[in-house]
């Protein structure tokens, strides 16, 4: 089992344990980020290795739209912070009973991201190939 402790975080504090951070606010709300913004939640972790577990169950969950039943507000959607630490909890625990089956979908989905960093280069470089040709027209 895990031990983790969510926080909302607040501006310029600076965290010595391994920590990842959650977005709040928007349509986004339970994105995990790397790096802080001002409406996100900070999850503080007691190893690297729990931050980077975690980090993809929080990811898994918000790719899968888990959190859009959660969102409260009219105009801007928003998650709370108790409702986010429970189901979350919750999450982990069901996730943690299969751990071993966990880390292997983990190493999977770090190859897959690797390798769609580098098919978005390589579309990029023939985007600029191909404007580069089409203004030899100019």
């Amino acid at each position: 089992m895990t031990y983790h402790n969510v926080f909302t975080h607040q501006k310029d504090r600076v965290y010595s344990q391994p920590h990842f951070f959650v977005l709040s606010k928007g349509n986004n709300s339970g994105k995990p980020l790397k790096e802080p913004c001002p409406n996100c939640f900070v999850i503080l972790v007691k190893t690297e290795e729990e931050a980077e577990n975690l980090y993809w169950i929080a990811l898994s969950l918000w790719k899968s739209k888990f959190w859009y039943q959660h969102l409260v507000g009219s105009v801007i959607p928003f998650l709370r912070l108790q409702e986010f630490k429970s189901n979350f909890r919750d999450k982990v625990l069901q996730i943690y009973k299969e751990h071993k089956k966990h880390t292997e979908n983990v190493e999977k989905l770090k190859k897959l991201e690797s390798l769609s960093t580098i098919y978005s280069k390589n579309l990029d470089t023939i985007e600029r190939l191909k404007a580069a040709i089409l203004h030899y027209y100019l």
